[in-house]
């Protein structure tokens, strides 16, 4: 049944508050992907994926995903050491700096820990969030050099990122 041709989806509309809502956000993210252009977009989730795997390896911590053909410009799985929970350094994350991190799912729960790098996120607002992942690791009792992280994503990030092409 075409809900177009009988008016059905504009009565939903009218009804479902909330699906109006989320249309409306829909517009919005689109409206940022338009003015930033999709390919920069992707490009940008690339350069913070890479500056997050690079901030990992400065801390002594590996990758969960091992192999580089799968590394995934979203979200970084970090393998803890073994007297480390995962589970707690997100908990401590969100309760002492309010920085949301993901948790290690089935298999690697409790031994993995995960940082989202997609969406509106800038290269400033990944930079805040590896260093409250070192504040965090720290606090956990891991031997993280404070900066260490930050230092090799700063780096990365100076030279890779462009200028902004709306602002040119």
């Amino acid at each position: 049944m075409d809900c177009e041709a009988d008016g059905d989806w504009r009565r939903r509309l009218r009804k479902k508050k909330e699906e109006r809502n989320l249309l409306y956000g829909l517009r919005a993210a689109l409206d940022l992907i338009f003015e930033e252009g999709l390919d920069n977009v992707i490009a940008r989730h690339g350069r913070l994926a890479k500056a997050t795997r690079l901030a990992v390896e400065a801390w002594g911590l590996k990758n969960c995903t091992q192999k580089e053909e799968w590394f995934s410009d979203t979200v970084t799985a970090i393998v803890v050491p073994p007297y480390i929970d995962s589970s707690e350094i997100v908990r401590r994350a969100w309760k002492r700096y309010n920085l949301s991190l993901g948790l290690g799912l089935n298999k690697v729960a409790g031994k993995v820990f995960r940082i989202g790098h997609l969406g509106n996120l800038n290269e400033l607002q990944l930079l805040g969030c590896l260093a409250g992942v070192e504040m965090v690791l720290k606090d956990v009792g891991y031997p993280v050099k404070l900066g260490s992280g930050v230092a090799a994503a700063s780096a990365y990030l100076s030279n890779a990122t462009p200028l902004i092409p709306s602002r040119i």
